[in-house]
This record gives C-alpha cells, structure tokens and sequence, in this order.
C-alpha cells in the first residue's frame, strides 16, 4: 500500500492539471467574440462564393466541350452521309456504264452484222 500512495497522488495532480487545461481552453474558446464570428462567417461565404464560381467556370467549359463535341458529330455524319451518296452514285454509274458497254458491244457485233449483209448483197447484184 505504501506504493499506491505516490501513484494516487500524481494521478490526482495530473486529473487537476488535465481539468485546468481544459477549463482554460473552454475560457479561450468561449471569449470568441461576435465580431470574429460574423468575419468568420464571411470569410466562409467568400470561400463558398469562390468556389461556387469556380464551379460555374468548370461547367462552362464543359457546356462548351460538348457544344464542340456535337458540331463535329454532326458534321461527321453529314459528311459520312455524302460519301455514302456519292458511293451510291459511283455504283449506280459503274452499273450503267457496264450495261452501255455491253449495248455497244451487241451494237458492234450488229454493224458487222450489217456490213457483212452489205457485202453480200453487193457480191449479189450484178455488175452493171
């Protein structure tokens, strides 16, 4: 028992001691006046303006990237919507020159036809 006696003891002190600290701050802490309070609260409502406003900025750029995003959307749709007529029309005047090609041939083979008909009937007649 003779130990616990100094232990209690130092333990009692540093209790009182801990209290005194803790009042103290309480002291410091309560003599906050209103007019630091009110400049407190100002200065949060800048900080809060600023960021709001800087929040406002960043959504800008954003409407404006994707304002941007979309012009070229569109336009790469009309463009890939004119290559894809233009493709269309490429296909539709190979189809027509393939069957003029092949007119021309049968018109060919015909004019010979005709000129060998034409031989022939001049073989035929007469000489007069």
């Amino acid at each position: 028992m003779g130990r616990e006696r100094p232990l209690v003891v130092g333990l009692a002190l540093v209790m009182v001691l801990g209290f005194a600290v803790y009042f103290r701050l309480w002291a410091i802490d309560y003599s906050i006046s209103s007019t630091e309070t009110d400049i407190l609260r100002q200065q949060f409502d800048l900080a809060n303006k600023e960021a709001m406003d800087e929040s406002a900025e960043w959504r800008s750029r954003y409407d404006e990237e994707v304002e941007r995003a979309n012009k070229c959307v569109n336009k790469l749709t009309e463009v890939k919507e004119l290559l894809q007529k233009k493709v269309e029309y490429a296909a539709s005047v190979t189809k027509k020159l393939g069957t003029l090609e092949k007119e021309n041939t049968g018109l060919l083979k015909r004019v010979e036809s005709l000129k060998r008909e034409l031989k022939d009937a001049k073989l035929k007649c007469p000489l007069q």
